[in-house]
């Protein structure tokens, strides 16, 4: 009853909420520069699309791309009230949202944007985030789409009594996680924020103990390289630089395109931006497995151009589903994993949904995330940058900024009960 309370709530803040969005050309967009070597803000702040050059024996030898560029930690809040045990979230537009607006963290900004660098509203609740936290956890974004980009997650408890606007609401764990299942319903930063505090289980038997994982993660590192040099989107190799948007030659991966937004409920009513518009659909997906009575998820080490280290992420992960098996970024055995398991029909999911990517950098962009367990019988056969990790293990990884964005989404999702 409690959740057909809140799709209304949402169904009646999208009708008060209004936002046009028109794609521009990048070379029109209002208050942004747009030259060879980079398309940037006049006031230097916000974010700036920038060329880089990669060096790698991973998984191809080399490539160019443009990137986001963003110097700021932002932040992204939850607050969270210990006697109702209850989560106070927004109903936020963003430009990018293939469904106008979505569930998102009590405050979610930029530091330009709680500067109020672009001269519009305060944002709300920013005091409660600025202090010295007891849940706070640094994490990185997407590193095939930001360049060392990371953001401060943060849950705030609190029994005090919060005065807020009816773009704000009240929820319970289990209401969440019975929103999960809706399509593009629950914001991906407030994914993120759940994700970081997930609690421990008392009873977790690893079959890799952390010398072990500390050690395949090593020998990996002395096998594979990544290297980046930030270079003039001009120069990009394979890339089109032209007024209306920038894009591979061969339309593969993703575009840079421009965007003029008008909103009636954000910080400015009138704003321009690019934003990056991917494939049409991604997949994120898990194996998961039980061994001594204990949860491990089927992990894979990977190097990634906005990342200055290496990390650990879920069983596959591709950009672009629809064309899998024309991917050289992605392994043979990643290929075979999609046909067996994620897109096979008969393969059981304990979660399978669409959600979207952040709506402020991505346009229309989705993810179909997949978490599937094999049997204790099925033994599977995995490369050397395969690694079964325990339920605790993640947890701990993820508290040191080791596991990669969309391995934490999808551990948060399948654990968000488990959140503190």
């Amino acid at each position: 009853m409690i959740s057909i309370k809140s799709l209304n709530w949402i169904k009646k803040q999208k009708i008060k909420q209004k936002i046009k969005v028109k794609i521009s050309k990048i070379s029109e967009l209002n208050k942004w520069k747009y030259d060879k070597y980079k398309l940037f803000h006049i006031s230097k702040k916000f974010f700036k699309i920038v060329g880089i050059n990669i060096k790698t024996n991973f998984f191809k030898k080399g490539w160019d791309q443009p990137i986001i560029k963003q110097n700021e930690i932002g932040i992204l809040g939850i607050v969270k009230n210990i006697q109702q045990n209850k989560y106070l979230l927004q109903a936020k537009l963003e430009p990018g949202n293939i469904n106008k607006l979505q569930l998102s963290p009590t405050l979610q900004a930029t530091k330009s944007n709680y500067s109020v660098v672009h001269g519009g509203k305060k944002v709300l609740f920013l005091n409660f985030f600025l202090g010295k936290q007891k849940y706070k956890s640094i994490q990185s974004e997407q590193a095939f789409r930001y360049y060392n980009k990371h953001n401060a997650n943060i849950i705030l408890n609190t029994n005090r009594k919060i005065i807020y606007s009816n773009q704000f609401r009240w929820f319970k764990k289990d209401e969440i996680f019975w929103l999960l299942k809706k399509k593009n319903l629950i914001n991906m930063d407030t994914l993120s924020v759940f994700s970081c505090f997930i609690k421990k289980r008392n009873i977790d038997q690893p079959i890799n103990n952390s010398q072990d994982i500390k050690r395949w993660i090593s020998n990996n590192d002395k096998k594979y390289y990544l290297t980046t040099k930030i270079k003039a989107i001009s120069d990009l190799k394979d890339w089109k630089i032209t007024n209306k948007k920038i894009f591979h030659k061969n339309n593969n991966f993703f575009s840079i395109i421009g965007l003029n937004i008008i909103s009636n409920t954000r910080e400015v009513k009138k704003w321009s931006q690019p934003i990056i518009k991917g494939k049409k659909m991604s997949l994120a997906g898990f194996i998961m497995k039980d061994f001594n009575n204990t949860c491990h998820y089927l992990c894979r080490y990977i190097l990634k151009p906005g990342s200055n280290k290496s990390t650990i992420s879920c069983t596959v992960n591709t950009s672009d589903i629809n064309n899998y098996r024309k991917l050289n970024t992605l392994s043979n055995f990643q290929k075979k994993i999609i046909k067996n398991f994620f897109l096979n029909k008969k393969t059981k999911f304990i979660y399978n949904n669409i959600l979207s990517e952040e709506g402020g950098r991505f346009y229309h962009s989705q993810i179909n995330y997949k978490a599937t367990y094999l049997s204790k019988k099925k033994k599977l056969k995995t490369p050397n940058s395969y690694i079964w990790i325990s339920q605790n293990q993640m947890i701990e990884l993820i508290r040191k900024r080791k596991i990669d964005i969309e391995a934490r989404l999808l551990f948060g999702i399948i654990n968000i009960k488990e959140t503190i």
